[in-house]
């Protein structure tokens, strides 16, 4: 009797060491699948965003080359994002696969729920790994895209300048909002605009690239341009005696001073330069044409960021000011490096006297027949039936 009792707690030890070795086996297949449905994934975005690069003759927010540098550094500074096993050997994220969730979320405005398909993260690790990388993106590389004009940069911006007719001009001003929608309930009196909206402002200085030269992010309170120039620091390099020196003539008057252009909200002041309100002469029409037209460079800047990183063309969904202004930053931060990468400095500027028939819109225009003349189709014949 006892020797039968030993036989079958042999064999139920020998039932469950199988079981668990098969349980094993299941879960790192599991993993494995996960991780290859994971890669296919990345490399079917991939495969997509090359056909459409391809076929719409515009490159991708972030290529593979840039994407490596950007991953390597971060890795290289921060271990959350190396791969690592937990205490029971479990194999943690790719590094790949918290960069795409953050990028994801910069790009298209997605929340954490909707990149859970492609990363397969939770919601937590994708809000904690957003908040990281747009931390360390700020700390690596704002001493290299969020710098003062260097010597060589201020060459370049006056030569451009000065071929606008613009001589010592380094950019343009101005201010744009961010809607807060999960505004604190405390701070909403704060952060609430004119349009009784709650909204952060962003002041920026761009230059004919759309380069950002300086950002000013985060003034409370219902401001206008006006008052948050009044607590930027755009000027504290002049105001201290570090501002660049730039020498130019204009009307037999030597000046000292670069200047940017701004709108009329701005106050007179030697450093802005601003258009005529109401032009009567030709020469007044014509210098408040193309200084409306110039300006319009820290225009066009908002909107390419806006329509590169989604997440800050939409209401911000953020609860910390901090952590918002972080993601400005690096939003900011990365347009500049597309901005280094595939900008045409070589490219030829022309000028469109029409607006409204440029050349992007000739290709509406009625059809020409052999005469010249606008082609005219054949009306159309109406068969009645009697």
């Amino acid at each position: 009797m006892e020797d039968f009792r030993r036989c079958l707690e042999r064999q139920e030890r020998e039932t469950n060491e199988r079981s668990r070795r098969a349980d094993e086996r299941n879960m790192l297949q599991r993993e494995e699948e996960e991780q290859v449905v994971i890669a296919g994934a990345m490399l079917d975005e991939e495969n997509q965003g090359r056909r459409h690069s391809s076929e719409v003759g515009h490159r991708r927010n972030v290529d593979r080359h840039r994407q490596s540098r950007v991953m390597h550094d971060i890795c290289n500074y921060d271990a959350y994002f190396v791969q690592k096993c937990d205490a029971a050997g479990v194999v943690g994220l790719l590094p790949e696969q918290k960069l795409t969730a953050v990028i994801r979320m910069l790009a298209y405005g997605a929340s954490a729920y909707q990149v859970d398909e492609i990363s397969r993260m939770g919601k937590s690790t994708t809000l904690e790994a957003l908040v990281r990388f747009c931390d360390e993106v700020e700390t690596l590389y704002t001493r290299d895209y969020l710098r003062r004009p260097t010597p060589r940069d201020l060459q370049r911006l006056l030569q451009k300048a000065k071929s606008r007719g613009f001589p010592g001009m380094i950019g343009s001003i101005d201010c744009m909002h961010w809607q807060w929608k999960n505004c604190p309930t405390a701070w909403q009196g704060d952060y609430e605009n004119r349009k009784c909206q709650k909204s952060i402002i962003l002041e920026a200085v761009a230059g004919f690239d759309t380069w950002v030269w300086h950002a000013f992010f985060g003034v409370a309170r219902s401001q206008n341009d006006l008052n948050v120039l009044g607590q930027s620091s755009v000027f504290n390099d002049v105001l201290s005696g570090q501002g660049p020196n730039i020498t130019y003539q204009v009307n037999n008057t030597v000046y000292q001073t670069g200047y940017y252009l701004a709108d009329g909200i701005y106050p007179r002041w030697t450093t802005f330069v601003k258009s005529i309100p109401n032009p009567r002469s030709q020469k007044q029409k014509l210098f408040a044409t193309y200084q409306e037209k110039y300006r319009k460079d820290v225009e066009r800047c908002f909107g390419i960021l806006q329509a590169r990183w989604l997440s800050i063309r939409g209401a911000a969904r953020m609860f910390d000011e901090e952590v918002l202004r972080s993601i400005m930053m690096t939003c900011i931060i990365l347009h500049n490096m597309i901005v280094e990468d595939e900008y045409d400095y070589e490219a030829t500027e022309f000028y469109e006297l029409d607006p409204m028939n440029t050349a992007l819109t000739q290709i509406y225009e009625r059809p020409m027949g052999p005469s010249g003349e606008p082609f005219e189709p054949d009306p159309l014949v109406r068969m009645v039936v009697s």
